[in-house]
């Protein structure tokens, strides 16, 4: 998976309380808490190359003394994690998420100190494991098999330098890069490294790819339209059957990821015959009930994907590409105001029933 780090396992410990004063019936200083904040241009890397330790302890609260009857807190610990972060238990279970720049989760909480409730003895702070999973924030993410172009059509569309070769799996981590329109709006796309049949059930880069894909607003489906072999031992796939068997893995991961809005980039159209097999295509996406028939029922998906538009591209000669970002506008544009919506009938109820 190169050098990106996706997930990181970390222990965090609140600080332990002061000592109480029993003479004086004077109360310890509360431990101090750990924090997780986002902050833009951290990556996970850094942070395990920062602290090789993964370790994060807040500091101890001050005893009570005769000067001071009530100790100090002890120093909060402070961690800066990059937005996008889900934060999970080590049972599985996410206890909360970091969504933006700024935002804070409190992960450790310092022990009390000692009181007379305790005998003046302190507490010792909350301490657990934590993963620190990260999943890529951004409005479009390309799906596609290996080879599909997807890398290439980043690299038209915006300014991102991605590595592009000619064999299957040049991807091998996420990469981000933003389109740019006239009017200085900003559309963040990400390229998702190339899935393969299987991925559900975490062949390949499974769930490292897929788990990405649930962070991005809409899907951008990249398929080759003289279709995908992976090697000489696998079967040879029809444009067709790869969006059927796109759809599945998405769909066998999670249900949710068949819902999001999607566009479809038919890529290499300048090959010879792309012609034909596109109107092919155009048949077979328009009853696809007529054709499932010809498939293994394991390859066919409970629900097929609605694609708000279908654009054939080239991204060796450019053809498509500008139509394809308008249709990307327009779904996002379409997708934010919809959302606005909604706000606004929830506000408008809220005051009704307050009235």
């Amino acid at each position: 998976y190169g050098n990106f780090v996706d997930d990181l396992r970390v222990y965090v410990r609140g600080g332990t309380g002061g000592m109480g004063y029993p003479r004086l019936g004077g109360e310890g200083g509360r431990g101090g808490d750990v924090w997780f904040v986002a902050r833009e241009r951290i990556t996970l890397k850094s942070i395990k190359e920062k602290y090789p330790q993964k370790r994060f302890v807040a500091g101890t609260g001050a005893n009570s003394s005769v000067k001071a009857l009530k100790g100090e807190k002890g120093k909060d610990c402070e961690v800066h994690v990059p937005p996008g972060i889900s934060l999970v238990t080590d049972d599985g279970k996410q206890i909360g998420e970091l969504n933006a720049a700024g935002e804070r989760f409190l992960a450790a909480r310092g022990g009390l100190g000692g009181t007379l409730a305790t005998n003046f003895l302190p507490c010792k702070g909350q301490k657990r494991i934590i993963h620190l999973d990260l999943k890529l924030i951004a409005d479009v993410g390309l799906v596609g098999f290996p080879n599909a172009g997807k890398s290439s059509l980043l690299s038209k569309v915006s300014h991102a330098k991605p590595q592009i070769a000619s064999y299957a799996f040049t991807t091998i981590q996420p990469e981000l890069g933003k389109i740019m329109y006239a009017d200085y709006k900003q559309i963040s796309v990400a390229d998702l490294p190339g899935l393969i049949e299987g991925a559900h059930a975490n062949k390949g880069m499974g769930h490292k790819f897929l788990k990405h894909v649930e962070r991005t607003k809409q899907l951008l489906l990249v398929v080759d339209i003289s279709g995908f072999q992976l090697s000489s031992k696998t079967q040879f796939r029809t444009a067709f059957e790869t969006i059927l068997l796109l759809t599945k893995e998405l769909e066998l991961y999670k249900e949710e990821l068949v819902t999001k809005p999607a566009l479809l980039a038919i890529n290499k159209m300048d090959l010879p015959c792309a012609k034909d097999n596109l109107h092919e295509l155009m048949s077979q996406l328009q009853n696809p009930q007529d054709f499932l028939h010809l498939l293994e029922d394991e390859m066919i998906p409970a629900n097929t994907l609605e694609f708000k538009e279908v654009i054939p591209i080239s991204t060796y000669t450019g053809e498509g590409i500008e139509e394809l970002k308008a249709c990307i506008r327009k779904s996002i544009d379409e997708e934010a105001e919809q959302e606005n919506e909604e706000y606004r009938k929830k506000k408008l109820l809220l005051l009704q029933t307050s009235r």
